[in-house]
């Protein structure tokens, strides 16, 4: 066999979001990192949509950033629009999104890659984890070379055994015309893993000069555009509308009188798709009561002659699609760049990883991205970089970093994932987060920075910056519950143009609380600090402050059953009284914790209870 001169710390198989997250962090941690990709050209490819954020995955996106990763510098880079979602509501479930132009990201990524000093990229196809002992030691490509390294990140995204569907066609590709990666898949199997099968969709690409946006309700975004990044002062490309229109009736008849030739529905894909982001002929299907379905379409770059139909997705024949489509207001004449299809591919269950995303089987191998059975740029980008830190700090033989569920988005998510596995494409959704009132986007950096610092993937100036924003909040704290306001004639005269007075005298502080007030009314009277993030956090303290309170009084009793540790050579046969079907999953994930156990799925407060009852009379 034909080795490889160089021995790595770390190899990250794939380039896409998860991968390069990962190959980042861990050259940025000090370790000498090996990229595969099979494409150069299509690595951090917008595989979907064009676009970044959304409902709870902008909460993500800002935790990647908190801890040093770099999704949100990308985007802010390459953004072509910017809108904070749910502004209406309160803060623990807006979010950001922002279209990309998808060339842009692609190259600024790449360029991002090239630039690393302990990172290199190299094109070619992995054929085979190389594993001894239960231990990874590399892998082999397609030319037959074995690159060694001790620690090992496969984020394979769609290309395992991936099977393209255009009605009654199909083909092997990980992508539309990009190979698909098989022998992976057998040397997986080789080594022990199941595989199963999960499906997603995407639609057509549109040619910009057949679409009447006369037709179309225009979206615009918000002004200033509003970054990711912490550290992004302000954004600096043009921005541009999407625009909204909608299926119809005869949309509707159309796809119904072809479903039958829907691979779908004719019982040619069998993996499971997900319930969230359905194709259109789910959609008509499954609600039949819908008379009409909103179709966003958005561009994909400043130059790209390509729009994307945003909930139009489909696996229908594409003599269909092209009728369906044109039946729709304001595309009557539209001509496809690309045609909607649907993808399977190859999956392992996430059950089989410790809450590190390594692998169970094999020391020193990590899952990331759509491997794990989750669907989305940016839960794939935030598992990339949990793995590559983590692969570097057991390198370096240092604690690993297990994010908890109070924490971030991103350690609901691996939670969810190695306790429950998945039944569908894994989304972030904020119900999904018990402390979401905790797990905003605006204090992110509250909550992960002194992570990211202490792994080296926060610059000191940023970390400074930081602590003294963070310093200043709590000074402004202190100074307007110091503050006095007391009913006298003058006071309520001020507070006329508000449109309240007060009958007893109030600190500053609760003035604040009450709803007619915000931060900037209150600066009207008594100054305050310029900073707007130290604002926003200050006005958020203040009027959220008995439920931020409640929420902490739950995050300590979680902290609580959090740090129970159950030991590693635990026996869960021998607990007396405790089911079997309760032993065969505690067998299955082996917990760490006993508040992780209580979360696996099927498990009983009644068989955590005799878990814990078991613990503690071994101490």
């Amino acid at each position: 066999m034909l080795v490889y001169d160089k021995t790595y710390d770390v190899i990250v198989v794939g380039a896409g979001h998860a991968g390069c997250e990962a190959a980042l962090a861990s050259a940025r941690m000090g370790a000498k990192t090996l990229l595969f990709t099979i494409s150069v050209e299509s690595l951090a490819q917008m595989s979907c949509n064009p676009a970044i954020g959304g409902l709870a995955k902008g909460n993500i996106v800002k935790d990647i950033d908190a801890l040093g990763g770099e999704m949100a510098k990308n985007i802010d880079a390459t953004g072509i629009q910017f809108r904070i979602l749910n502004m209406k509501k309160g803060p623990a479930v807006r979010s950001s999104r922002a279209q990309a132009d998808k060339e842009l990201y692609r190259q600024r990524m790449l360029e991002v890659i090239m630039q690393e000093p302990m990172l290199d990229l190299k094109q070619g196809m992995v054929h085979e984890v190389s594993a001894e002992n239960g231990k990874v030691c590399g892998v082999i490509s397609d030319t037959g070379m074995l690159y060694r390294s001790e620690k090992v990140i496969l984020t394979t995204g769609t290309f395992l055994k991936g099977l393209i569907h255009i009605g009654d066609k199909n083909y092997s590709a990980g992508r539309m015309n990009e190979f698909a990666s098989i022998e992976l898949v057998h040397s997986l199997h080789r080594i022990g893993f199941e595989t199963k099968r999960l499906k997603t969709g995407t639609p057509a690409r549109l040619d910009v000069n057949t679409i009447d946006f006369s037709k179309l309700e225009a979206q615009g975004g918000d002004t200033p555009p509003p970054p990711f990044s912490f550290e992004t002062k302000e954004i600096t490309l043009p921005q541009v509308p999407c625009w909204i229109t909608y299926t119809n009736e005869r949309t509707h008849e159309i796809i119904r009188e072809n479903m039958h030739r829907s691979p779908l529905y004719a019982g040619v894909i069998q993996g499971v798709g997900p319930r969230y982001c359905p194709s259109i002929e789910d959609k008509v299907k499954k609600f039949p009561e819908k008379t009409r379905h909103q179709i966003f379409l958005e561009p994909e770059g400043l130059r790209s002659k390509e729009w994307y139909a945003n909930g139009f997705s489909s696996s229908l024949p594409i003599d269909v699609q092209i009728a369906m489509y044109r039946s729709v207001e304001g595309l009557e004449n539209v001509e496809f760049v690309r045609p909607a299809y649907a993808i399977e591919y190859d999956f392992v269950q996430p059950t089989a990883l410790k809450p590190t995303l390594e692998t169970k089987l094999i020391s020193g191998l990590y899952f990331a991205g759509q491997l794990n059975g989750t669907s989305g740029y940016e839960e794939a980008a935030a598992q990339g970089l949990v793995a590559g830190i983590n692969a570097v700090l057991a390198f370096d033989g240092k604690e690993p970093m297990i994010l908890q569920r109070n924490e971030s988005y991103i350690g609901v998510m691996c939670d969810d994932l190695v306790n429950k596995g998945v039944d569908e494409p894994y989304r972030m959704f904020s119900s999904r987060a018990e402390y979401r009132l905790w797990l905003r986007e605006d204090n992110a950096e509250f909550r992960l920075i002194d992570k990211g610092y202490s792994y080296g993937l926060i610059s000191k100036t940023r970390y400074d910056r930081f602590n003294a924003e963070k310093a200043e909040f709590e000074q402004e704290l202190v100074r307007i519950s110091g503050i006095n306001v007391n009913p006298n004639k003058e006071t309520n005269s001020s507070l006329e143009q508000f449109g309240f007075q007060i009958r007893t005298g109030v600190s500053a502080k609760e003035l604040l609380r009450r709803p007619e007030m915000d931060y900037e009314k209150l600066k009207l009277l008594f100054g305050g600090v310029e900073n707007p993030r130290v604002a926003e956090q200050v006005e958020i303290a203040v009027k959220y402050e008995g439920y931020l309170d409640k929420q902490q009084e739950e995050i300590d009793k979680f902290d609580k059953i959090e740090k129970i540790r159950i030991p590693d050579d635990m026996d869960f046969d021998s607990i007396q009284g405790l089911r079997k079907e309760y032993k065969d999953k505690l067998k299955a994930i082996r917990p760490e914790t006993l508040g992780q156990a209580g979360r696996i799925q099927g498990m009983t407060p009644a068989a955590v209870s005799l878990l814990h009852v078991y613990i503690a009379g071994k101490k």
